[in-house]
This record gives C-alpha cells, sequence and structure tokens, in this order.
C-alpha cells in the first residue's frame, strides 16, 4: 500500500486523506487515497499542497524536527494562569529553566506578561525587566534554546541581542504594528500563533464559521504577510492557539484536526498544558491537569507536531518515550 510521509517523517505515513473545499459558506468534504494524491489528477493546487504536507521541514534555531521537541514554560510573571508568581524572581526563573532542561525540554520559552483570558498588558520596560535578566542568565549556562513570548517588536529586538534564539508570538506578529520587522531584523524562526482578538476579550462568545479552516485560512494569510516581510517560510512555526478565543468545542475541533496544518509547510506547535479545556472536560484545577495534558500532548505527537509547549517536562517526556517506542 503506498503511503506518504508527513513533514519528511518516514515514522509518520498516510495512505489517505480527507480534502476538505470551501465554496462561500460551504464545506465539501472527501477521501482521497494516497496514490489520488499523488496523482493529483484533481483541479486547483493539489500537488503543491502534497509537496508541502510531504516537504522535510528545516531545523529550527538548529533543532532537527524528526521528532517531537519539547518546550518548556517559564512564567516570569506575578499572574500566568497556572504558576504565575512561583518563578517571578530572575534567580528562581533560571533556576526552574535549568531544572526543565535537565528533565528533557529542548527550547525554554520565557515570557514576562500574561495572556491568559482576561488579562491586561504590561509596558516595555517592565516586560523587559522581567525577561532580559532570565535570558541573559541562561545564555551560555544552557544548551536548550531559549525562546522570547512576547507580542513587542522592541522586546523580540532586546531578546534577541540578549541570547534568544526563537520568538513566540500570541498574536503571530499582529499586536505591534513593528513587529514583522523587528522579527526579520532578528533572523530568528518564529512561533505564529492564532488568536481571535486581545487576551482581555477574545473569549468573550468566540465565533467561527468553521474553526478549523478559519484557522488555517487565518494562519495562512500570516505566512504570506511574514513572507512579505522578509521572514521566509522555512523559519516560520504555527501554532492554531488552543484556548485563545475558542470555546470548549473549538478546542477540540482544532486537537482532532491538527494534521490539517502540515498543509501550511510549517513546522506544527501545539500548546494545551493545563488549558482550561482540559478543566471543563475533567473538573481538574489548573495544577492537576496533568493526566489532560498527556493526553493533548500524545493527540499532536501522532498528528506530526514538531513542538509540544508544556509545563510538566518530565512527565511529558516519559510519555513520549512511550509512544516513540511504540513505533520501533
Amino acid at each position: 500500500m503506498v503511503g506518504l510521509a508527513v513533514a519528511g517523517r518516514d515514522d509518520l505515513r498516510f495512505t489517505g486523506a480527507e480534502l476538505i473545499e470551501r465554496d462561500g459558506a460551504h464545506v465539501r468534504r472527501r477521501l482521497l487515497s494516497a496514490v489520488e494524491l499523488i496523482a493529483g489528477t484533481d483541479p486547483g493546487g493539489l500537488p503543491a499542497l502534497v509537496e508541502r504536507l510531504q516537504q522535510p521541514r528545516a531545523p529550527i534555531a538548529g533543532l532537527p524536527l524528526d521528532r517531537p521537541l519539547i518546550m518548556g514554560v517559564v512564567n516570569v510573571t506575578p499572574d500566568s494562569f497556572s504558576d504565575g508568581g512561583r518563578f517571578f524572581a530572575p534567580e528562581a526563573a533560571i533556576a526552574h529553566a535549568l531544572r526543565l532542561e535537565a528533565e528533557g525540554a529542548q527550547i525554554l520559552d520565557i515570557g514576562g506578561e500574561s495572556t491568559r483570558p482576561g488579562s491586561g498588558g504590561v509596558d516595555l520596560e517592565e516586560e523587559c525587566r522581567r525577561v532580559l535578566p532570565v535570558i541573559r542568565g541562561l545564555a551560555g549556562r544552557t544548551q536548550a534554546r531559549l525562546s522570547i513570548d512576547t507580542r513587542k517588536a522592541e522586546v523580540m529586538r532586546r531578546a534577541a541581542q540578549a541570547g534568544a534564539h526563537l520568538i513566540n508570538d500570541i498574536s503571530a506578529l499582529t499586536h505591534d504594528p513593528g513587529a514583522r520587522s523587528a522579527a526579520a531584523e532578528t533572523g530568528l524562526p518564529v512561533v505564529l500563533m492564532h488568536t481571535l482578538g486581545d487576551p482581555r476579550t477574545m473569549q468573550d462568545d468566540p465565533r467561527y464559521a468553521d474553526v478549523v479552516l478559519d484557522v488555517y485560512d487565518a494562519l495562512s494569510a500570516r505566512i504570506e504577510a511574514c513572507e512579505a516581510a522578509g521572514i521566509p517560510r522555512a523559519r516560520l512555526i504555527v501554532d492554531p492557539g488552543i484556548g485563545f478565543g475558542k470555546t470548549l468545542a473549538h478546542n477540540l475541533a482544532l486537537l482532532g484536526a491538527l494534521s490539517i496544518f502540515h498543509g501550511l509547510g510549517c513546522a506544527i506547535a501545539l500548546g494545551a498544558s493545563r488549558k482550561s479545556f482540559i478543566g471543563r472536560l475533567t473538573g481538574a484545577a489548573a495544577d492537576d491537569r496533568l493526566p489532560g495534558s498527556l493526553a493533548a500532548a500524545l493527540l499532536g505527537a501522532a498528528q506530526g507536531v514538531q513542538v509540544l509547549r508544556v509545563h510538566d517536562v518530565a512527565a511529558t517526556r516519559q510519555a513520549l518515550a512511550v509512544w516513540e517506542g511504540s513505533l520501533a
């Protein structure tokens, strides 16, 4: 039976796919075999889409994407939804980051502004006071790549100068008018996350015509905008933005369709760790959502997600080791 590799990975292959086509308000779905996909007999851009699905992804910040990478969360904030305040002091954040690396994190995502639902913003200088000492304190002390989680162009620039290797922007470089040019200037890879609106209002009755297709199209538009600004597709990672302007039903639909985002030709990141949708499904508080977080991470890994952003690195590493072992 003919099988096609997902993003160049021989360990993840597919023998068929669901082709989704939108015509105005109407959505048509049909199944195609790998043979039909290879033949490219359908009209439109199917051959180009299949090529994007299969082509190997370039390394990100020097890290190969032939297996899921773990991005450990380092919140240098007093008010993040799960661990706000625990690592607010630079020394505590640095120690926590080094611990996450020891547990298996290849990327450390350092953020100084909480973007939980309903949160307000932090001014530029305060955000820099929070994150820059942590980045400088980790630079040269860790083999992990350092990611700056920010929406601000100037924070991106200063973080890159301090030693950051990656930019992670929940607004997909839309919040700050100068973000695209700043990201292009740094030459760093960028995570483009989908968010519907601002964190203060994003959970106020979010609506989509078709959440999977709408998020896909929005990220496609952001990729085009970044390419126009001088950021090549090979440096872009897409994130569907679980919990950012989505209802429970929206989140579950996206988790079940993560593989569609390979069609964008970029690496995929998933941040579902400890998110509120797990609490809505199970009733668990934020600090008691590890089982649900692991389930989401494995669901992503099975669909070829290349970067898993998590709080619980050791547990995620163990779960991935079992999952990867089953593929051998």
